[in-house]
């Protein structure tokens, strides 16, 4: 009774890491032609790694926790199993 983990196919793998790649180009591309100083191109820049590198923990974070659950609830389903076979041996 164990999930089975949903595999990506390759053209989606490959799909997902373009479109981040071309989403992080055209806003560096912006931010390039933005007609504004180049400290502010820079606080901008600077804001839009960090706004990368959030995103991509926070993904990180809940996949971890997700998958921490499912440990968890395995844990349990084994324990009350072992506690049924336990009881059913007794009786």
């Amino acid at each position: 009774m164990t999930a089975q983990p949903i595999k990506h196919s390759p053209a989606f793998v490959a799909f997902s890491y373009v479109s981040f790649g071309l989403s992080v180009a055209m806003v560096a591309g912006g931010v390039f032609v933005m007609p504004i100083d180049h400290w502010m191109k820079g606080f901008l820049f600077m804001g839009t790694v960090m706004m990368i590198q959030s995103c991509i923990i926070l993904t990180k974070t809940i996949r971890d926790n997700v998958e921490a659950e499912k440990l968890l609830n395995r844990i349990e389903d084994a324990k009350t199993e072992r506690l049924l076979m336990d009881v059913s041996k007794v009786a």
